[in-house]
């Protein structure tokens, strides 16, 4: 009866923890850059109890979706997408280092480049400052150009390089700012191979037909939950009646 009782009530929690990443994975479907939320479920026994036979569930697998999501055109100038594996380096609200695919990037009034969130976006040498009456183009390296808007329009000097890393995906871990970081802390090193293209953004990859299945799938588990706990709550109902009489 323990193990029933203590399955079915942590399993309830979770799966309501279950329905809030799925909410939250719908209501960024349209985001840039978002990857999806998984969880995971499984049953494990209570340390130290004075009663073996209890257990309870765990969210076990916090997991991330790290497929790639459609890519559109926008011709923003500050719009960069990442072309197969790999994220751009942002700096943390922390002052550390944190990753993201979303390229859809902004100016600051004193020309840093920021993320749409205001975090600002590293290059290899800290945060990218863009000089003004300047065209921009951003290379397929990551390499940020500045062509005077007036003046000698053939003279084009390379400010600066966006940061594009590729951990092991493995080893990431999503942050309550949406970011991904290496665990541990440490930073991520500059992977040559990781490529952009300017004037793109990169979609989500959450899959909206899927999400709307799984929000079914975890409210009828919820529902299973609750009825195994009332057939456990009656169960004892009976029981106690016969121990009575007899």
């Amino acid at each position: 009866m323990d193990k029933l009782i203590y399955i079915a009530m942590t399993g309830a929690k979770h799966t309501l923890g279950q329905q809030a990443a799925v909410s939250h994975n719908l209501a960024n479907a349209d985001s840039t850059g978002f990857r999806e939320e998984m969880h995971r479920f499984r049953s494990v026994d209570v340390t130290n109890s004075p009663l073996p036979s209890r257990a309870f569930v765990v969210d076990a697998s916090v997991a991330t979706n790290f497929s790639e999501g459609p890519i559109k055109f926008t011709g923003r100038t500050y719009d960069v997408a990442i072309q197969g594996r790999g994220f751009f380096a942002v700096q943390g609200a922390d002052g550390a280092e944190g990753y993201t695919r979303d390229g859809s990037f902004q100016l600051s009034p004193e020309g840093v480049l920021l993320t749409r969130s205001g975090r600002p976006v590293i290059g290899d040498g800290g945060p990218i400052t863009i000089p003004p009456d300047n065209e921009i183009v951003i290379g397929k390296d990551g390499s940020i150009s500045a062509i005077p808007a007036t003046g000698d329009k053939n003279a084009v000097n390379v400010v600066g390089r966006l940061k594009l890393v590729n951990p092991d995906e493995a080893t990431l871990e999503r942050g309550e700012d949406g970011l991904f970081r290496v665990a541990g802390g440490a930073p991520a090193p500059l992977d040559e191979n990781v490529q952009v293209a300017g004037g793109y953004l990169e979609g989500s990859n959450v899959n909206v037909v899927d999400q709307m299945t799984n929000m079914i799938s975890v409210q009828r588990q919820f529902e299973m939950q609750m009825q195994v706990l009332r057939r456990a709550e009656s169960n004892d109902q009976t029981a106690t009646k016969i121990l009575s009489v007899g």
